[in-house]
């Protein structure tokens, strides 16, 4: 295995920004918001997703570590108002909640 960043990890990552989530609400509710577990690298899994590697995405879906982001989910996102890292994968927007410092 190799340590090197890909090209296209690396245009994620310049693209992934700290968001609130009120400015996701509206994706949300026309079910664009893919979520994913603190536990795994958001920039690996929008990469995995951009490049249509369904394997991989199946695998963390069937973990319940990558999903579309539920109603309970939403709801406890719009109690707390965490900050959240997110990207662009079109159609799809991937969310991370931002750990607390």
């Amino acid at each position: 295995m190799t340590d090197e960043v890909s090209t296209l990890y690396a245009k994620l990552l310049g693209e992934t920004a700290v968001i609130e989530w009120k400015a996701l609400e509206r994706f949300w509710a026309k079910g664009d918001l893919i979520w994913v577990s603190p536990t795994l690298d958001l920039i690996a899994v929008a990469e995995v997703m951009a490049e249509n590697r369904g394997e991989a995405f199946a695998a963390w879906h069937a973990e319940g570590t990558v999903c579309k982001l539920s109603a309970e989910q939403a709801l406890d996102l719009q109690t707390r108002d965490p900050q959240i890292w997110a990207v662009v994968v079109s159609p799809w927007i991937v969310i991370q909640e931002k750990p607390a410092p």
